[in-house]
């Protein structure tokens, strides 16, 4: 099998564990990185021993890099991914795909044009917790689901993050920022949605940081962060998800999963790993359900290999542009239902992802073409 040529732009907060696991894959060779602040690409090409650290625009220059990175903030990730796509080159990016569904259709019109995949994060629902998951449902473990609830609550990131204004400004707030685990994991699990409901509210319309590097700046927010879903998937089932950067205390599940013959909770989908959990009307009693899949740690840049591997053997891979589209659908759509307090039929179509296979003594190193050492 061989390797593709990477190239890394945004080498902010979360470029650290893509340097990292992005070196572990069989079929990822990282050739160069970027940012516009030069220093940043300087200091992880040396930490990383990454060859080059260079320009954007001396990064799209380089031919031997197919695939490019794209981990900068969400309200540039059009304009680099079009920059990238315009150079020949595929596109992994992190969460979201774009700011609005038609900076998303830009992209994915170009990226057609050119004949170029593009992709993106989140890539957790490829991990052992959210297959395993994914694998006791398309089991009828709890028979046919009929609902879902699926919770991300806390008090934002001002506390912890260096940096964290852009998270209230605009293609910030909680749904954008965390909604795509929650909802790439739903799709993952039961399939794509059809349409939903949505209302919205700002608690704080002015936070204090607290971190470190900008202790007691203001910012002022811009973005609604106590966000309610309610969503009907094209199974039919209902489904329920609150995102809030309002809510200092909870014990709420991240996920769950109910069905005619039981319930299912899932693991953080924020995660690779985690013990998911199922009650039956059989056993009546709560049990941890044994993983069998790859990727227990933190294996961010698994989406990347699979890219990688649908660039050169022609197959499609997981994390593709319709699953990403459709989780900003969706996300888009909370929005416009709490600003018009009408229900929205969502504008996107896609399949479920290919369940990733059950790791086993005798396809353990094939897979590892895919996955990590």
């Amino acid at each position: 099998m061989g390797k593709i040529g990477i190239g890394i732009i945004g080498c902010g907060n979360i470029s650290g564990i893509y340097f990292k696991n992005c070196k572990k894959f069989d079929n990822l060779e990282i050739l160069a990185c970027a940012d516009m602040v030069k220093e940043k690409a300087e200091a992880k090409a040396k930490e990383y021993n990454i060859p080059k650290a260079c320009s954007v625009e001396e990064l799209l220059a380089d031919k031997r890099i197919k695939l490019v990175v794209n981990l900068t903030i969400p309200k540039a990730h059009t304009e680099v991914n079009i920059k990238a796509l315009n150079a020949g080159k595929n596109v992994y990016l992190e969460k979201p795909l774009a700011l609005s569904r038609n900076e998303a259709v830009k992209v994915i019109n170009l990226a057609r044009k050119k004949r170029l995949l593009v992709g993106g994060a989140p890539d957790t629902f490829m991990g052992s917790g959210q297959q395993a998951c994914r694998k006791l449902i398309d089991d009828g473990e709890i028979g046919r689901p009929v609902g879902a609830t699926a919770f991300m609550l806390c008090h934002g990131h001002e506390s912890w993050h260096p940096a964290p204004e852009f998270y209230y400004k605009k293609g910030g707030g909680p749904m954008l920022d965390m909604g795509p685990y929650y909802l790439t994991a739903l799709v993952n699990i039961l399939g794509p949605a059809v349409k939903v409901m949505g209302m919205e509210n700002i608690t704080f319309p002015e936070r204090t940081i607290t971190s470190k590097e900008k202790y007691g700046a203001k910012i002022k927010v811009e973005v609604s962060t106590h966000v309610l879903g309610l969503i009907e998937f094209k199974n039919r089932v209902i489904g329920t998800i609150i995102t809030s950067f309002d809510v200092w205390a909870h014990k709420m599940p991240c996920i769950e999963i109910y069905g005619e013959k039981g319930t299912l909770r899932v693991p953080d989908p924020n995660c690779f790993d985690g013990v998911p959990l199922i009650w039956t009307k059989a056993a009546l009693e709560w049990k941890e359900v044994k993983l069998t899949h790859a990727f227990v740690d933190n294996s961010r840049g698994v989406g990347v290999s699979d890219m990688a591997n649908a660039i050169i053997n022609k197959v499609p891979f997981r994390p593709d542009v319709k699953l990403t589209y459709h989780v900003l659908d969706l996300m888009q759509s909370f929005h416009e239902s709490a600003r018009t307090g009408k229900q929205v039929k969502l504008v996107s179509k896609c399949g479920q992802p290919a369940p990733m296979p059950v790791v086993t003594p005798e396809n353990e190193s094939d897979w590892m073409t895919v996955g990590g050492k």
